[in-house]
């Protein structure tokens, strides 16, 4: 790892070239970048034009520089912003001269934002919202993202450290004036009240939020069936594109192909399988072990066959994860009176909920609609509907069911021992600082930071 005391500086915009790009330089030596390729350190938040030049004085460009003094910037440091052609040229010029100044070194993924954090400008839940954010694939991640960026989550979660604060001081005054017959009662009581109200309002938060860090990751869709049954062919169209080859050959297919959808805002990752049969072949029997795999490992599976039934094959993931029956081609093998019902079929009973029906031509998009619509549908079921929710991740979720967990054996202690009730209680405030990143967090700062783009 390299210093935290080195000056940093990384391209922040898009991928040159481009109009404009921004490079962000933070640290100690900021302003020395700018004296020694500006001239000057411009007033503080005020755009200023200049011509750049490296160390011979050649110049680099015509651009404007932005100044931001620590501790108010965006990482807590002193901070400056040039704003010049998006030519990699020009960048590189840029880079070049920036890289010959002493102390003063390109950024790694994430190292502005965990600077940012580091100097208190952000918690770790907001810095997880920005990890959210720069990854966001679809409108609902993306406001979702935003609500956490915006630090939602972390203004509760120091409001209820504020209050468990205050709990633990009274527990902890009954203690120690435990001689004095008339003090601990009044004392317990506004405890124990607080202690009551903050476990309802984290266990509320968590019931409210049961489905909510699924929006993170997506919901997963398996194609899967027999050989030349149309996967391919129905991927590619769902997909409006030509993601997998299409063959009337069977084996094919013989690796997992991924495609990511934006189903009214919902994101959804579309796999399409290999054919599922037996076969002598080492690498697609690869393939269908993988198949079979993926399929049972998703949260919808699609089951293709291209007649009213599949043989002698069962469902992939049927008993444990939902599947979906489809009838393909239609158009070819399918009647007049077939081709009129396209679309989905009355539900069936199936093992452990209703099993859904549909007929479709992948080819000419016979029934694909109404597929997609009813897809949409579980989507949006599977991810709930609540975006007023707080838990996005595993870790929020993990943490505060701890904390609700030491709240409630702190209500249990009541009257066996103040000192368990202080315990309880001192582990719930280590849980919350947690959560905000102020303790025992240096893996969980690793994984994250680690995941950034550079110059973020």
């Amino acid at each position: 790892m390299h210093s935290r005391e080195q000056t940093i500086f990384a391209l922040s915009s898009g991928r040159p070239p481009s109009a404009i790009a921004v490079v962000r330089v933070s640290g100690a030596e900021a302003g020395t970048a700018l004296q020694k390729i500006v001239g000057e350190i411009p007033a503080a938040r005020v755009v200023k034009r200049v011509m750049l030049r490296d160390s011979l004085g050649e110049v680099i460009d015509d651009a404007v520089v932005l100044w931001f003094a620590g501790p108010a910037s965006a990482t807590g440091e002193d901070v400056a912003e040039f704003h010049v052609h998006g030519g990699r040229a020009v960048l590189n010029a840029l880079f070049a001269a920036l890289s010959s100044i002493a102390n003063v070194r390109a950024a790694e993924p994430g190292e502005f934002t965990r600077r940012a954090f580091e100097n208190g400008k952000i918690d770790l839940t907001e810095a997880e919202g920005l990890d959210d954010l720069i990854h966001a694939d679809t409108d609902r991640q993306r406001r979702q993202a935003l609500r956490q960026l915006r630090g939602l989550l972390g203004d509760r979660a120091r409001e209820w450290r504020g209050q468990l604060i205050e709990a633990s001081a009274l527990i902890e005054a009954g203690i120690d004036f435990s001689d004095e017959d008339d003090v601990p009662d009044d004392l317990l009581k506004p405890a124990m009240e607080k202690i009551a109200r903050l476990r309802r309002e984290i266990e509320e938060t968590l019931a409210a939020s049961a489905q909510s860090e699924r929006l993170r990751d997506g919901l997963t869709v398996a194609i899967a069936g027999a050989p030349n049954v149309g996967k391919s062919t129905l991927l590619n169209r769902l997909a409006r594109r030509d993601a997998a080859i299409v063959s009337p050959y069977a084996g094919t297919t013989r690796d997992v192909i991924e495609v990511h959808l934006d189903l009214d805002g919902y994101p959804v990752t579309l796999i399409d399988t290999a054919g599922i049969r037996e076969t002598e072949d080492p690498v697609e029997r690869e393939g269908v072990r993988r198949a079979q795999e993926r399929a049972a490992a998703a949260d919808l599976v699609l089951w293709l066959a291209d007649d009213d039934g599949a043989g002698s094959l069962q469902p992939v993931g049927e008993g444990g994860v939902p599947v979906w029956r489809v009838r393909t081609k239609v158009d070819l093998f399918g009647s007049e009176t077939d081709e009129a019902k396209s679309g989905q079929l009355e539900a069936k009973p199936g093992r452990g909920a209703a099993t859904h029906y549909f007929r479709i031509s992948a080819a000419r998009g016979d029934g694909v609609d109404e597929l997609v619509r009813s897809l949409t549908s579980f989507a949006a079921e599977w991810f709930g509907g609540d975006e007023t929710a707080l838990i996005t991740r595993l870790r929020h979720r993990n943490i505060l069911r701890e904390a609700a967990a030491s709240l409630a054996k702190a209500e249990i202690s009541a009257g066996r021992g103040d000192e368990f009730m202080a315990e309880e209680l001192r582990i719930s405030i280590q849980l919350m600082g947690r959560l905000l990143g102020r303790v025992d967090i240096d893996d969980i700062l690793d994984s994250l930071f680690k995941d950034f783009c550079i110059g973020k």
